[in-house]
């Protein structure tokens, strides 16, 4: 099967869009399923090209993400042309999130030209404190998510909440479908104390004192203003933040916080395995591979109460807290001194959720999923 795949970044950007798509379109090629084609910016390099698997790098201008943390590139007129004449000759177009130009392109010329299209979507409404970006994504998903979602031969969402928000006023050509991102069990893998014990001592963590990780993006969406509180309120714990971004935390000052940039998904296996704590007080994504990872090596995590929603089988081991209203980071200020204050306990937790992972996310189960929905679409 010719598939074309679009996405606004390869996974050399590290967001959780472009490494799930990764996950998805590398076992499909090496299982021989599909011939892939995949379209993204050149704002990073692509993975070297293999059997059934190719890159189009497309020449594009990411000045949006680098002054406002929006993830949006600007792809030149060549590139767009390129993905439309790829949309045009494949079987299948496969798109993650309609709102990039560049996947607008690709569908809007699949449907002319008579092809199938499959979009996965991640995002759903995302409450920016900026009423001008509020209003915007608003307006693009009730006219443009309306019009891409409703008219796509498969819409797949990866979360629940974002499939019961669309499905208020787009009306679908077949039922969505729910499919949850796996997590690769070989990679990311629970460690006993004996191994944390080694691994915190390699990072120069005192053994009694609390690990807090964060992994994500640098921008407001991720929580950033309300981690720069956190940090500050709990100097008790040390705080490594891995990302980057124009919310960087190595410019505020605070003797317990490092940063660590962006690393590899391998390079942060030993991070999640030593910390004590993943916390995310993110908002309006879905439910982020992050915390699937960290939880995958047993790390508990403490997310907002609007991520939690987004699965809620794991409603007996996924620790959260609300964003609003009144002084959230109050809270999860509160919240955190009270789990570091009782580490027996936190520890108890940890095989809880390692083994909670490893029964509910496979990668192996989610690409069998997207085999059937490419081979229904591509019939």
């Amino acid at each position: 099967m010719r598939v074309t795949l679009v996405t606004h970044y390869f996974p050399g950007h590290r967001g959780g869009v472009e490494l799930v798509a990764w996950e998805i379109a590398s076992r499909l090629a090496r299982a021989r399923f599909a011939d892939i084609v995949w379209h993204a910016s050149a704002t990073d390099e692509p993975p070297d090209d293999e059997p059934g698997l190719q890159f189009e790098p497309a020449r594009a201008c990411n000045a949006i993400e680098d002054r406002l943390g929006v993830p949006f590139p600007v792809w030149s007129p060549a590139a767009l042309l390129r993905v439309a004449r790829a949309a045009r000759t494949a079987e299948v177009v496969h798109i993650h999130d309609f709102f990039y130009l560049p996947n607008l392109v690709a569908w809007a010329t699949a449907r002319l030209s008579g092809r199938r299209v499959v979009v996965t979507q991640h995002i759903g409404s995302i409450a920016y404190r900026n009423p001008a970006l509020r209003m915007a994504l608003a307006a693009a998903n009730r006219l443009l998510g309306r019009l891409v979602l409703g008219s796509a031969t498969q819409t797949v969402f990866v979360s629940r909440p974002v499939l019961e928000y669309f499905s208020r006023f787009v009306r679908f050509r077949r039922p969505p479908l729910f499919v949850p991102n796996g997590v690769d069990g070989q990679v990311f893998r629970f460690a006993d104390e004996a191994q944390r014990r080694a691994l915190r001592a390699s990072l120069g963590q005192e053994a009694e004192r609390p690990l807090i990780l964060f992994v994500g993006r640098f921008v407001e969406k991720k929580g950033l203003a309300i981690l720069r509180t956190l940090a500050a309120s709990v100097p008790a714990a040390r705080w490594i933040f891995v990302g980057r971004g124009p919310m960087d935390p190595a410019g505020w000052g605070l003797e317990n916080v490092s940063v660590r940039g962006s690393l590899s998904r391998k390079e942060l296996v030993p991070l999640y395995q030593a910390a004590d704590l993943l916390v995310l007080p993110s908002f309006g994504e879905g439910f982020p591979l992050v915390v699937q990872e960290a939880m995958a090596c047993g790390t508990p995590a403490l997310v907002s109460d609007d991520t939690a929603a987004a699965y809620p089988e794991a409603a007996g081991i996924l620790l959260s807290e609300p964003l609003g209203p009144g002084d959230p980071a109050a809270r999860w200020s509160e919240r955190i001194r009270r789990l570091i204050s009782a580490p027996a306990a936190l520890r108890a937790l940890r095989e809880q959720v390692a083994r909670f992972a490893r029964d509910n996310w496979s990668w192996e189960r989610c690409v069998a999923r997207y085999a059937e929905v490419l081979r229904s679409c591509g019939s």
